[in-house]
C-alpha cells in the first residue's frame, strides 16, 4: 500500500513537472504572442515564479519517493537472500531524472535570476535575450521528460 502510495507521488510530480513544461511552451507561450515584450516578460516572469515554486516540490517529492521505493526495493531482496540488480529503465529513469534536475537548477537559479534581473531593470532586449534561452532549456528539459514517461512505461510493460 505505502509502496502504491509512493509510486502515485512520483508519477503526479512528475505529469505536474512535464505537463506544466508542455503547457507553458504549447499553450501560454503563444497566448502571450500578441502582447507587448515588456507586459509579456514582466508575465512570464510571475508564471516562471510561480511555476518553478511547484517544481521544486515536484522534485522533492520525487527524490523522496524514488529513494524511497528503491530503498524499499532493495531491502525486499536483501531480506529474502537475494543481490539487488535494478533493472535497467531504473538506471535510466534515474538518471535521466537527475539531468532534468541539474538543468531545472540551471534555469531556476541561473537563467531565471537574469529574466529577474533584467525585467527590474526595464532591460528589455537583455529579458527577451534570457526568456530565449529559458525556452530552449525547457523545451530540453520536456524532452527529457517525455522519454523518462515512455521508458517508465516501457519498463512497466516489460
Amino acid at each position: 500500500m505505502l509502496y502504491a502510495a509512493l509510486k502515485a507521488v512520483h508519477l503526479l510530480s512528475l505529469v505536474a513537472w512535464v505537463g506544466g513544461m508542455f503547457f507553458a511552451l504549447t499553450c501560454l507561450r503563444p497566448a502571450l504572442a500578441p502582447l507587448d515584450g515588456p507586459v509579456r516578460l514582466r508575465l512570464m516572469t510571475e508564471v516562471l515564479r510561480r511555476f518553478f515554486d511547484v517544481v521544486g516540490i515536484a522534485i522533492g517529492l520525487m527524490l523522496v519517493s524514488g529513494a524511497w521505493m528503491l530503498w524499499s526495493a532493495m531491502r525486499v531482496s536483501t531480506t529474502r537472500g537475494l543481490a539487488f540488480n535494478m533493472p535497467l529503465d531504473w538506471m535510466a529513469m534515474i538518471t535521466l531524472g537527475l539531468v532534468m534536475v541539474a538543468v531545472f537548477g540551471h534555469i531556476r537559479f541561473n537563467l531565471f535570476k537574469r529574466l529577474q534581473r533584467a525585467v527590474r531593470a526595464q532591460d528589455w532586449p537583455a529579458g527577451a535575450a534570457v526568456h530565449g534561452r529559458i525556452r530552449t532549456w525547457v523545451t530540453a528539459n520536456l524532452v527529457i521528460g517525455v522519454l523518462v514517461i515512455v521508458v517508465m512505461r516501457l519498463g512497466a510493460a516489460g
